[in-house]
């Protein structure tokens, strides 16, 4: 199934996202290892989540590009913010994995060998989570995608975890080793953070939560003429999904063919007022 421009650029992002991901989690992990840095080879394994969770998004992708079914009235978007609670308990399983090797390195103490490479090796991979960061968050918020804007929340976490590790270096460097298993409980607390951010963002999606102030409905609505009043509005989905149903009155003794013009007048205003509505459903009522 060939996917639609705006699909096409938010996987060209993910992907491009992804290559810089692993190749940053390599070099943390590596050298990590090869120094006996618990902090920095922690901080690889983070930067590795990143990397499966733009694959995650990837495949969250490839459902929500779907077209209309009939099983699927309203579409396949939501399979976007659905995937991106996967990049959250990608999250939890990762900060799982850093308490239990914090644990056992407080119980097994080793004195990492800290060098100047080890400084640059953070230096540069942190600029990069920097640039990964803001240039994934503008495009998410461009395209207004779940998958993307989640994601960016993600590798955040690991720009604070990288500095947080560049601080630990200069610690064991001064003579405290011991900062090095406890800098690796604080990457699983930035860790969690991100997931939870995570869930919140994707849960006032997924339940239904207002997307689009009343008062704003209720000006271009009442700005159509023949409209006296409407009430019982809701507003539901994604960012760039949004679907609208209300009740209108209008006069008594109205014509149907008329109440359906005004009808058709309500779709076609919110929708040229607020472009991310999709549907609109208007339900006529007589003024008592």
């Amino acid at each position: 199934m060939r996917l639609d421009r705006h699909y096409r650029n938010i996987r060209y992002v993910l992907i491009m996202i992804l290559i810089l991901n692993w190749l940053v989690a390599g070099v943390k992990i590596i050298y990590g290892i090869l120094t006996k840095c618990s902090s920095m080879t922690a901080d690889g394994f983070h930067s590795l989540a990143d990397g499966t969770s733009n694959i995650i998004g990837l495949i969250g992708i490839h459902f929500a590009c779907q077209p209309k079914d009939e099983d699927h009235p309203y579409g396949h978007k939501k399979y976007e913010t659905f995937f991106s609670l996967g990049i959250a308990a990608a999250l939890f399983l990762v900060c799982f994995e850093l308490i239990k090797k914090g644990i056992h390195r407080l119980q097994n103490p080793i004195i990492p060998e800290i060098n100047l490479a080890s400084f640059i090796v953070m230096l540069v991979t942190l600029a990069v989570n920097i640039f990964v960061v803001n240039y994934e968050y503008r495009k998410g918020k461009s395209l207004k995608s779940d998958i993307l804007i989640s994601d960016s929340l993600h590798t955040r976490a690991d720009i604070l975890t990288s500095i947080s590790v560049i601080i630990t270096l200069i610690a064991i460097k001064l003579g405290f080793p011991i900062l090095d298993p406890i800098a690796t409980f604080l990457i699983a607390l930035f860790i969690v953070h991100a997931a939870i951010d995570i869930i919140k963002g994707s849960s006032r999606i997924l339940c239904d939560t207002v997307v689009i102030d009343k008062k704003k409905i209720v000006e271009i609505v009442l700005g159509i003429k023949g409209v006296k009043t409407c009430h019982k509005i809701r507003t539901r989905g994604r960012p760039d999904d949004i679907y609208v149903d209300l009740h209108v009155q209008v006069s008594s003794g109205m014509h149907m063919d008329e109440a359906h013009k005004i009808s058709y007048d309500i779709e076609e205003a919110i929708k040229q007022g607020i472009s991310e509505v999709s549907d609109v459903v208007v339900h006529m009522e007589p003024l008592a």
